[in-house]
């Protein structure tokens, strides 16, 4: 058994134990950078591996979460069949964007542009859609929060902890599954040389449609947690670039078209971030803006000092297998 293998079997056991050892904050702590670094590995999928850069990824958040949350608060139908709904309108508006972009020739940053494009007028959509309570927010009943609720998502917080574990790791294993198989190969020939993948007899725009909707779907299932785990939805919270930024920092940081650099940069970020917030706290200070202050340093240093991100780095130091990091 080859050291990335121990290694990841070792974070999993640590993971699988770690609610024993933490209080509710620190919970808290731990469900964000489950839930950043799945996130993190859905744009990954369609940025890290196939090369199409997404600035409008909250799009499938807030599609995904609205979707489900509807469904339920509407209808009384159980997340996991809102899942399914979640998943279905988030591919079919990712289809709509990979089509206009790749049928027509939209690449690199207007792709980019596109998608910041979709994402706010879906934004603008939404303030003014009442079914969903428009600007003023959807809420989600909460009956009760002590007993665990599996089937309808409701319960304590060490419910969503699991609950976020299990799509970090499902996650994961997806994208390892998928880098091992002719679809990673696809895709990284792709990202690496569009023109040599095409007359290498690469459908260059079937499999960009697959990166964007693969990663689509994947993004649904973190919007259908987001609205469960918070109860409350708000357009200009859900759908804003701010919140886009917030997921692509991630792997950015920890290394992009990696498979550890997601998990590493979430939880570089979400500590961070907690940590100095609370550092001020205790203080009694409070800074508007410092957890944008804060990603943007540490982006900057990361594409100054590790352009390719932490983990490429942290991978060749321990001696890690380029199966683990396909791309250092």
């Amino acid at each position: 058994m080859n050291r990335s293998v121990v290694a990841l079997l070792v974070l999993l056991a640590v993971l699988l134990a770690l609610p024993l050892a933490l209080d509710r904050y620190l919970l808290s702590v731990a469900i964000l950078i489950l839930y950043f670094a799945y996130v993190g590995q859905a744009w990954n999928v369609m940025m890290g591996f196939a090369g199409q850069l997404s600035l409008g990824h909250a799009l499938f958040v807030g599609l995904g979460a609205y979707t489900a949350a509807a469904l339920f608060q509407h209808f009384a139908i159980v997340p996991w069949v809102g899942m399914l709904a979640a998943i279905v309108v988030c591919v079919v508006m990712a289809s709509i964007i990979g089509w206009l972009a790749f049928r027509f020739g939209i690449g690199g940053t207007y792709f980019a542009l596109l998608t910041i494009a979709f994402a706010e007028f879906t934004r603008i959509g939404f303030e003014h859609f009442g079914w969903v309570g428009g600007t003023a927010g959807f809420f989600l009943r909460v009956t009760q929060q002590e007993h665990v609720d599996v089937v309808h998502l409701r319960g304590p917080p060490i419910l969503f902890y699991y609950l976020a574990l299990a799509l970090a790791t499902i996650g994961f294993m997806l994208c390892w599954a998928m880098l091992r198989g002719r679809l990673g190969f696809y895709f990284r020939a792709i990202r690496d040389n569009e023109e040599a993948a095409r007359a290498a007899g690469v459908n260059v725009f079937r499999y960009k449609m697959y990166a964007v909707q693969i990663s689509a779907a994947m993004t649904a299932l973190a919007g259908v947690f987001f609205a469960f785990y918070y109860n409350n939805l708000f357009p200009e919270q859900i759908f804003h670039i701010s919140r886009s930024i917030e997921i692509i920092l991630a792997p950015i940081i920890g290394g992009i078209g990696t498979l550890f650099g997601p998990i590493l940069g979430a939880a570089l970020l979400t500590l961070l971030s907690e940590g100095i917030n609370q550092a001020l706290s205790m203080m009694g200070h409070e800074v508007p803006g410092v957890k944008q202050i804060l990603y943007g340093v540490a982006l900057g240093a990361a594409i100054m000092f590790m352009p390719n991100g932490i983990w490429p780095v942290i991978a060749r130091r321990l001696g890690f297998r380029r199966a683990v990091t396909p791309d250092d």
